[in-house]
């Protein structure tokens, strides 16, 4: 007997030249502009804060996230806002693609996260209809800016975590 698919949604977007996904499941909302707030001491890869509705939401640069040149001006960029957990962040992407249904038996997964802390976040990958989609796990984004803010925090005698 056939084994059911397993099919989930993912939305895909540009980082870069390289096409991502992360899980639909995770996506709050897709925002096409937003003023951005500068914040000081606070990891490279976070360029700010966002106002989203009362909420404050950390904003991740991608291109910052993942390695690459940060030589695209935001201004042109979309904010990918997931949610994880009860918090929400920013995806700040290069541009958001479409939404792609994929098996999970066909995504190829690596045998073990990435050492290089740029490429952590890549869970799998698969090939798709001419291009290479790489999916990202939303809390391995997130995680190395939050171990990456703890030494500043403990330094200033805040008893709080986070970004």
């Amino acid at each position: 007997m056939a084994m059911p698919s397993t099919d989930t949604r993912h939305c895909c977007f540009l980082v870069g030249s390289d096409c991502f996904a992360v899980a639909s499941t995770a996506v709050a909302e897709v925002l096409r502009d937003g003023k951005i707030a500068r914040v000081p001491h606070a990891p490279e890869s976070v360029i700010g804060l966002i106002h989203l509705r009362g909420r404050i939401v950390p904003v991740i640069d991608m291109r910052r996230r993942l390695g690459l040149t940060a030589d695209v001006a935001s201004a042109h960029r979309t904010h990918l806002v997931i949610r994880l957990h009860d918090d929400l962040y920013s995806l700040l992407v290069d541009e958001m693609l479409d939404v792609i249904e994929v098996a999970e038996h066909a995504i190829e997964h690596p045998s073990k996260p990435a050492a290089d802390t740029t490429h952590d976040a890549v869970d799998g990958v698969y090939a798709d209809a001419g291009r290479l989609v790489h999916f990202l796990d939303p809390q391995r984004i997130v995680q190395p800016l939050a171990r990456q803010r703890e030494p500043f925090l403990h330094r200033q005698g805040v008893s709080h975590g986070g970004i």
